[in-house]
């Protein structure tokens, strides 16, 4: 067979990439399978179905990130607002095929830290691989908060907050025991179910309390700041692309990728709009974040009893994340990761252990829940979720970026993806560090509620 066969696969939006097997095969003594053989391995990890990984991909996406947008609507306008949530949900949606098709030209890569060596090499490899791992214990971090929250809303403050964080820190680590993401989706099934619900108890919560028809605005007059800030709190609900590569390296069959991409991005969607606009249009200006305290006084414990799942189940997913990209850097190329012996389990015991005390840490140390999802999506979602898909698309397309009229069109597209990016990181850390520096004395390290 000739070496300068033009290989089938698709780029993007479905241009052939013009990739030839002998450009592959001169990687191969380059870049090495993260998992390797797994025919006689005691755990294999790469047997996810699509439909499990979008059932992944749903549960660590759609948490806490759903319960902050009714209160953007609060701060936009119902118009303003809505094109966001849409227009960031399709953006998403286009930027996470674009990982697929990298990760065709790519089979290797595994976490941010392998994408980030094809771009920029060794120090590519260093600074992407460090931003998902703290990527990850912010959202770890972020969930061992709304853990107190709850707490403390159905408990009516029942003890000091440390201590509820503690307990959300102990249940998050045991759940972070089983080593592959297929496990991984039994409790993200469990999580889904349990956000639904308890969305759907806060929208007829906020009905039977009555319309605030008065306050309910198309558009408000608001500033930098503020609007800023709602956006940070949208693109923190699109937030799943960091697990993309991952998922990719443990499927069956990665090229079903787009599937469970369409499922994740089209449930989004549809449920984001619903659950923030039922809300809002019965809440109003008042509306809470996150969004189950406005609920009423007995149905917000009803409902935050329900999340419960949610608020355990997607931070242990998320945290998985993380916790792999350590694993895999420690034991990559060695059969040491499909053992059941004491060195693979005591060591991913450590990994996670060291990572959830880190994030018990930043859970007291930004005591405000819309603070710390602003500050995430700020440093890590506005690259991770839109503008690295960019920047992927670029690099798989280099020399033919002015080929045709179609790629002029798509070229433009990704610079401005990269451009929008940079903005969102930019803009949205002033926004979060000037919103966490004026509540930097708000139950920092404190017993007080943060109900």
């Amino acid at each position: 067979m000739s070496h300068d066969k033009v290989s089938t696969v698709p780029g993007p939006l479905g241009e052939e990439s013009g990739w030839r097997e002998e450009d592959e095969k001169a990687q191969m003594p380059r870049y090495v399978d993260a998992f390797g053989d797994e025919s006689n391995a005691e755990v294999k990890y790469k047997t996810m179905e699509w439909w499990q990984t979008g059932m992944f991909m749903i549960a660590e996406s759609v948490s806490l990130g759903v319960l902050s947008l009714p209160a953007t609507l609060a701060q936009l306008g119902l118009a303003p607002a809505l094109v966001l949530i849409i227009g960031l949900g399709l953006l998403a949606t286009y930027t996470g095929y674009v990982i697929g098709q990298f990760h065709q030209r790519y089979p290797h890569v595994q976490n941010l830290a392998d994408a980030g060596d094809v771009l920029l090499g060794a120090f590519g490899r260093e600074l992407f691989g460090i931003g998902q791992l703290l990527f990850s214990i912010f959202i770890m971090g972020s969930h061992i908060l709304t853990f107190s929250v709850m707490m403390n809303t159905i408990t009516e403050h029942g003890t000091c907050t440390m201590v509820f964080t503690t307990v959300g820190f102990v249940i998050c680590m045991l759940g972070s025991l089983p080593r592959t993401m297929k496990n991984m989706t039994y409790i993200s099934c469990m999580s889904f179910a349990s956000i639904f619900t308890a969305v759907i108890i806060t929208m007829v919560g906020v009905g039977v309390q009555g319309r605030a028809a008065t306050t309910l605005k198309a558009t408000v007059d608001t500033d930098l700041f503020h609007a800023f800030t709602a956006v940070t709190n949208i693109v923190f609900a699109y937030c799943a692309h960091v697990a993309f590569f991952g998922l990719l390296a443990e499927m069956r069959e990665p090229r079903d990728f787009p599937k469970a991409l369409y499922m994740l991005q089209t449930f989004e969607i549809i449920f984001y709009t619903i659950a923030a606009v039922v809300i809002y249009y019965y809440a109003g200006q008042t509306v809470d974040s996150p969004a189950l305290g406005s609920a009423g006084p007995v149905l917000k414990k009803v409902a935050y009893g329900i999340a419960i799942p949610t608020i355990v189940g997607a931070g242990v997913v998320n945290g998985h994340i993380g916790l792999k990209y350590i694993y895999v850097r420690l034991f990559r190329g060695t059969d040491r990761m499909h053992r059941r012996d004491f060195v693979s389990v005591g060591s991913w015991i450590a990994i996670g252990l060291t990572c959830w005390i880190i994030a018990w840490i930043i859970a007291d140390a930004i005591p405000v829940f819309s603070d710390l999802l602003s500050l995430i999506s700020s440093l890590f979602a506005s690259w991770f979720s839109y503008g690295l898909g960019g920047v992927y698309w670029l690099h798989i397309n280099y020399g033919k970026w002015f080929s045709s009229p179609r790629k002029i069109c798509l070229a433009i597209i990704n610079v401005l993806i990269v451009l929008i990016g940079g903005c969102m990181c930019g803009l949205g850390l002033y926004v979060s560090g000037k919103a966490i520096h004026d509540d930097a004395s708000t139950n920092t390290f404190s017993c007080a509620s943060n109900a």
